[in-house]
């Protein structure tokens, strides 16, 4: 007969106890402390772990370490090292220097790692076993079940909430904050509160490393890996230590912590909680939410990571190529034939500029350039591809419309030359200025490279043309250059004939564009063009601004 019993169901505890008579702790024969007032604390999951007032340490210790670690039922534990003459045991040792009131018990006291002594001496006592028995209820069993087949943070916080009001746990207010990878975004912080429908999402920028209300919140103080923080905020206990103390007072709560919340890379978020119970939090709740804490955390790390994985897309390669990646399309050769309109923008001059600025003040002007040029390369449905020295790769698929995917392109350039106009103005030493080439036709749209380093690009005899026409305006003195396939959507283009390309086996129609800035001198270089027009008009002589 198989008897199949009750699996016992305890929740999370912490007890404290005295120890009789005389107990010391040995490294070989190196007596570390000795004492008639030790203690033991029978913690859940945690095997018994002996105290000895700080007063009966009988070894030199060292000045508190960086090391620190938190415990919700118990503060924050400093660390010292075990000196032995020449022999530094590293943070070998700890104590709670303001316990919390459950740990009340060993404040003053010095606990000591498993690998720093060979043996304890109990003389009468006996340590007895721990009876944990299995944590379960409404939250575990959510954890475990349900709460994987949630698909945003948001949601996640919510019914994160949820589950711990259902499991008993009185919280009046819960955030999260998870930091990221982004080039603007220091992360994500969520905040949950009892009677509010929608969760409040906030997106700091990396400001808030200066910012007052982070530089003085627990919210800093947990990130820089200095413990949790645990504050009672009932009337007998009405000290704050931060300034938010007080606002989560004024609206009722009870008892606040902020604990670590840590990713499998090392970073450190945090979580926080604020109750209302008159009461404040039990160890039982505490312990529960300490124990699932890296669980929980494991699921805003998918979140985060998933997150980060399309910003650095976008960031690196661009949004529209970013999500095919996404996608799947991560293999050499993925990719599609498209028409496009292709924009190659380069910078004027840049040779000059970084001769004659240094580099801090060159590296600025051209993500200036590069940061001009791509905001409006994206208002008008582009997308830079790529960066390529100090040039600019843009493309306007066509889809359905050509002929809008062409006035995009076009609109794009002139905007941009409009753009850097403006910037010289304002601009009294350094001069920004730019070639463009437009092309259309129809383009590889898709990865290339070797087997393990790729580059989603695109491939095609328009790209080409673009980037070619580009340099035919730097030396001819014309700012944006198209070829004839561009030329339907211009209002005033003026006829280049047909020019020879460099690497171009036929010869391209191809046509200068009117900007409102074209009564600007526009350089060209003093060494002879070296770009033939199929016509007796010498190329060189129609720029317009000459």
């Amino acid at each position: 007969m198989n008897v199949h019993a009750t699996p016992q169901v305890k929740g999370y505890g912490i007890d404290i106890e005295p120890l009789q008579g005389r107990v010391a702790i040995y490294r070989g024969n190196t007596l570390l402390a000795a004492s008639t007032h030790a203690k033991v604390m029978y913690e859940t999951r945690l095997p018994p772990t002996v105290y000895f007032p700080r007063e009966d340490v009988a070894t030199d210790l060292s000045d508190p370490t960086e090391l620190q670690t938190f415990c919700p039922f118990k503060g924050t534990a400093t660390y010292r090292d075990i000196v032995l003459g020449e022999e530094r045991l590293a943070n070998s040792v700890w104590a709670y220097d303001d316990a919390l009131p459950e740990s009340a018990g060993i404040q003053g006291h010095i606990g000591f790692m498993p690998d720093a002594y060979s043996r304890i001496d109990l003389g009468e006592n006996t340590l007895r076993e721990t009876d944990d028995g299995n944590i379960s209820g409404p939250l575990i069993d959510w954890l475990l079940r349900g709460a994987s087949g949630l698909e945003s943070p948001e949601d996640f916080t919510r019914a994160l909430a949820e589950k711990m009001l259902e499991h008993g746990i009185a919280i009046q207010r819960l955030s999260i904050l998870v930091w990221s990878l982004h080039p603007l975004i220091a992360g994500k912080h969520y905040i949950w509160e009892k009677g509010e429908e929608e969760i409040s999402t906030f997106a700091p920028t990396y400001e808030i490393h200066s910012h007052p209300a982070y530089t003085n919140s627990p919210l800093r103080h947990v990130s820089n890996g200095l413990g949790g923080v645990r504050q009672r905020l009932n009337d007998d206990q009405p000290e704050n230590s931060f300034p938010i103390m007080e606002d989560l007072r004024a609206k009722g709560a009870t008892d606040y912590v902020a604990m670590p919340m840590p990713f499998s890379d090392g970073r450190t978020n945090v979580l926080t909680l604020t109750c209302d119970h008159p009461d404040g939090f039990t160890t039982e709740n505490l312990g529960l939410i300490f124990e699932c804490s890296a669980v929980i955390g494991r699921f805003y790390e998918v979140f985060m990571q998933r997150e980060n994985a399309q910003t650095l897309l976008e960031t690196y390669v661009g949004k529209r190529s970013g999500a095919r990646v996404l996608g799947g399309e991560i293999r050499r050769g993925d990719g599609d034939e498209i028409d496009a309109a292709i924009m190659f923008c380069d910078l004027r001059g840049s040779t000059m500029l970084e001769e004659r600025l240094d580099r801090g003040a060159y590296i600025k002007l051209l993500n200036e350039f590069f940061e001009t040029v791509s905001g409006i390369v994206h208002e008008h449905g582009g997308e830079v591809l790529k960066f390529i020295g100090d040039a600019v790769l843009a493309v306007f698929p066509a889809g359905d419309d050509a002929a809008l995917a062409q006035c995009h392109a076009l609109r794009s350039a002139v905007e941009i030359v409009e753009r850097l106009a403006e910037m010289r103005k304002s601009e009294t030493d350094v001069q920004c200025d730019c070639a463009i080439g437009l092309a259309y036709g129809r383009v590889t749209y898709g990865n290339v490279g070797s087997q393990e380093r790729l580059d989603f690009t695109v491939i095609g005899q328009a790209a080409n043309i673009a980037a070619r026409l580009g340099d035919f305006g730097k030396v001819a003195g014309h700012r944006i250059v198209v070829s004839k396939d561009i030329e339907p959507v211009c209002t005033d283009a003026i006829p280049l004939g047909e020019i020879r390309l460099h690497n171009v086996s036929q010869p391209v129609s191809s046509y200068a564009v009117r900007t409102r800035v074209d009564g600007e001198v526009f350089r060209a270089r003093t060494h002879p063009v070296t770009y033939q027009s199929e016509t007796d008009t010498d190329a060189a002589a129609q720029s317009p601004g000459e």
